[in-house]
C-alpha cells in the first residue's frame, strides 16, 4: 500500500515444548526429540522461509530468504552436502508451516527422519500424510517463528 508501513511485534522465542503435538504415526525417538528442540531454537534466529537441518545438536544446513519453502528445503540440503555433512538421519525445522507436501517430499528424498514445524496450513492433512508415507516423525508446535 502506497504511503503505508508494516508494523510487527519484536519476536520473542518461547522454548517451551509443552503444547507440541505429534500428528504422525511415528513419534520421534529420544535422539530426534533432542535434535528437534535444538533445531526449533536455532531456526528462530533465521529470517524468512527458514529451513534448518540439524544432527547431534548442530546445524548442518540452512536455507532461507526464498520465496518458496520447498526452495529453502533444497538450499538447506544443498548447503549441508556442500560441507560434506550427512543429511540422511538429520532432522528439519521450519519457521513457518508447509503450504504444500513438496517440502516434506524433498526432505524425505534426502533422508530426513523428523520434522518440527508450526502447522496451520489448510493442507496440514496432506503434509502429515506425506510424512507418514515416508515414516517421518512430525512435531507441530502451534507457534510460527516467521521473521522478516
Amino acid at each position: 500500500m502506497r504511503g503505508g508501513f508494516l508494523v510487527q511485534d519484536q519476536f520473542e522465542f518461547d522454548p517451551s515444548d509443552q503444547d507440541w503435538t505429534v500428528p504422525t504415526e511415528r513419534r520421534p525417538s529420544e535422539l530426534e526429540w533432542t535434535d528437534l528442540r535444538f533445531a526449533w531454537a536455532a531456526v528462530a534466529s533465521v529470517k524468512s522461509n527458514a529451513i534448518l537441518l540439524a544432527r547431534d545438536e548442530r546445524a548442518i544446513g540452512i536455507g532461507a530468504g526464498q520465496m518458496s519453502r520447498v526452495d529453502s528445503v533444497f538450499l538447506a540440503i544443498h548447503k549441508a552436502r556442500q560441507e560434506q555433512h550427512e543429511v540422511s538421519g538429520s532432522v528439519l525445522a521450519s519457521d513457518g508451516f508447509f503450504p504444500f507436501a513438496d517440502g516434506v517430499e524433498q526432505a524425505a528424498a534426502a533422508g530426513v527422519t523428523a520434522i518440527v514445524q508450526p502447522g496451520g496450513s489448510v493442507r496440514d492433512a496432506e503434509i502429515v500424510e506425506a510424512a507418514n508415507r515416508h515414516d517421518i516423525a512430525m512435531v507441530v508446535t502451534g507457534h510460527r517463528q516467521f521473521r522478516h
